[in-house]
């Protein structure tokens, strides 16, 4: 029970640690202190500002690339891409779930299951993404390992495209993805339970049918993301990296450093990330 609520409440935060989980435990009810809340995030394998279990673990040998998105207003089809990793827990063990996406449109261009964490899924996710849409000017990840190793970046250096990584501690800078994951998560598999790898693969392939085709995005006006796509109309997003100065002069609060998302048509603040990228 106590892995369920702190798998769940994760997927809604995943920027909280320990102490924050263990505060909401607590706040249920649970008589829990904050060993025992990192023992069983252990057994999750979470940490704070991490998508999942070690799904983002760095290669010590592994170039490193530069963040290319702040400030970067985001016009067009196939301008921007990213990806991600998350983990998707059955009856026995966990899965691992890969999905590149638009960021202009948020359109799934891809996805793939695997129960290993190895490179080769990831590279399979990619390049069936850029076998069906062509290719993107930026594809921006985060630093674990399976997306800075050579197999994986050298896709994206033979087809001239530009590569982008997270900093490190930023939950912020792949935005889409993590909100992606936890609309796959609170959508879809906590309310069907899937107990086996086969039944979540067929799931998941109705669900992203869904949410490419039927299901309305209040960040895209309630249109689709495969119309947006299509159209390369009523989609767009930039990543800033702090508020103005009359938010900070108003709060009076130290923002330095500070990223969130927002649509291009959408420029009043504060606004919540919930309302804007749903």
């Amino acid at each position: 029970m106590l892995l369920g609520l702190i798998d769940a409440e994760y997927t809604r935060h995943p920027f909280y640690g320990s102490r924050k989980i263990k505060i909401y435990l607590r706040g249920l009810g649970h008589k829990i202190n904050r060993k025992r809340v990192q023992r069983l995030m252990g057994i999750l394998g979470l940490a704070g500002m991490a998508p999942g279990p070690n799904t983002s673990r760095p290669h010590p040998q592994h170039k490193i690339y530069p963040y290319l998105l702040r400030g970067v207003d985001v016009i067009r089809p196939n301008q921007v891409w990213s990806t991600d990793i998350t983990y998707i827990r059955l009856a026995r063990g966990f899965v691992y779930l890969v999905a590149v996406i638009d960021w202009y449109s948020r359109k799934v261009l891809s996805w793939r299951l695997s129960n290993t964490l190895d490179s080769g899924f990831c590279v399979d996710c990619l390049e069936q993404a850029l076998q069906t849409y062509g290719t993107p000017e930026i594809f921006n990840t985060d630093q674990g390992c399976q997306f800075t190793s050579e197999a994986f970046t050298g896709v994206l250096l033979q087809k001239g495209i530009a590569i982008s990584m997270d900093g490190r501690g930023r939950a912020l800078d792949n935005i889409f993805v993590e909100r992606l994951w936890r609309s796959v998560k609170h959508e879809d598999v906590y309310l069907k339970g899937y107990a086996t790898m086969p039944d979540l693969l067929i799931g998941l392939t109705e669900y992203f049918v869904l949410y490419n085709t039927e299901r309305p995005h209040q960040s895209l006006g309630y249109d689709t993301p495969d119309q947006v796509y299509r159209t390369a109309s009523g989609g767009g997003a930039r990543i800033v990296d702090k508020y103005s100065e009359k938010e900070k002069s108003h709060s009076g609060i130290e923002t330095k450093n500070r990223g969130s998302a927002i649509p291009l048509q959408v420029k009043g603040y504060p606004l919540k990330l919930d309302a804007l990228l749903s």
